[in-house]
């Protein structure tokens, strides 16, 4: 926070811990470590978001594991009044994304808890092709129109999809989303930007995202007015082997991608800034 000037992170992953119960990376209790690593980050004028879900959790993930839409809000509830927080992250990929019930539990779990948390910012973030939300991706759009989940931003992880120039590709990647957000919700292109965001990568192995990609994303998200613009991950964000996710896997200093997204001011989300961790 110090070095970079940002403000935010979001925190993952919340998982199921004994059954339908909240827990960090489905091990650690709500009121350990993690709870005092949020009150260091708000002592020194910062603030978090929470996130639930993952890739590579299968099996795990409280919209999985939690029976229904009633139950699932509850696990969620559970972290938001333990943080008292402004907004939640709900990360939906793989086999959660494939399955039409999940998907609606989580868009069901995620009204109920508008409904009892006036202003609390909810954010759904799903992978994405390079030509914008696939099949899957636009369900999940649909389902929350239909049933009123009422989602503040719809954020796309724009990386794993085969792409060679990042930029190009990921900006063809947030305007199918756009798109597909003003068809389904009947808004102009400019509010459905309000409604997308970018939740990138820095480096990596098999693709990789230079900085100089961030520039042009940070400028693009600034053009749009985006809902949002994050990355994975801050502890990536250093030299170092991207395998065990300590390092980007490319030539770069000590927190080069954080400083591009901290300067970022449009985000819908309050906190506006948020490089996960």
């Amino acid at each position: 926070m110090k070095e970079t000037g940002v403000k935010a992170f979001t925190l993952a992953f919340i998982l199921a811990g004994n059954g339908c119960d909240p827990a960090w990376d489905g091990e650690r209790p709500l009121d350990g470590d993690d709870a005092a690593q949020i009150k260091r980050i708000r002592d020194a004028g910062g603030d978090v978001v929470v996130s639930m879900g993952g890739s590579d959790k299968e099996g795990r993930k409280l919209g999985e594991v939690c029976p229904d839409e009633q139950s699932l809000a509850n696990a969620y509830q559970k972290v938001i009044d333990a943080y008292q927080l402004k907004a939640i992250d709900i990360d939906i990929e793989k086999g959660e994304f494939e399955s039409p019930a999940a998907q609606d539990r989580e868009l069901g779990a995620l009204k109920i808890l508008k409904q009892r948390n006036r202003d609390l910012k909810t954010i759904v973030v799903f992978p994405v092709d390079r030509s914008g939300p696939n099949d899957d991706g636009k369900r999940l759009i649909r389902r929350a129109h239909e049933i009123g989940s009422d989602v503040d931003v719809f954020t796309i992880m724009p990386f794993a999809f085969g792409g060679t120039d990042m930029t190009r590709d990921t900006i063809s990647a947030t305007e199918g989303l756009a798109r597909e957000i003003a068809g389904t919700f009947a808004i102009p292109l400019e509010e459905a930007y309000r409604k997308a965001g970018i939740s990138s990568k820095n480096g990596g192995v098999e693709e990789t995202v230079w900085l100089e990609d961030f520039h042009n994303f940070l400028d693009y998200a600034t053009d749009r007015r985006l809902g949002r613009f994050t990355f994975w991950a801050v502890n990536r964000d250093r030299p170092g082997d991207p395998s065990d996710d300590s390092g980007s896997g490319i030539p770069q200093r000590d927190w080069d991608f954080t400083k591009v997204v901290a300067r970022y001011s449009g985000a819908l989300v309050d906190p506006a800034r948020e490089p996960q961790n």
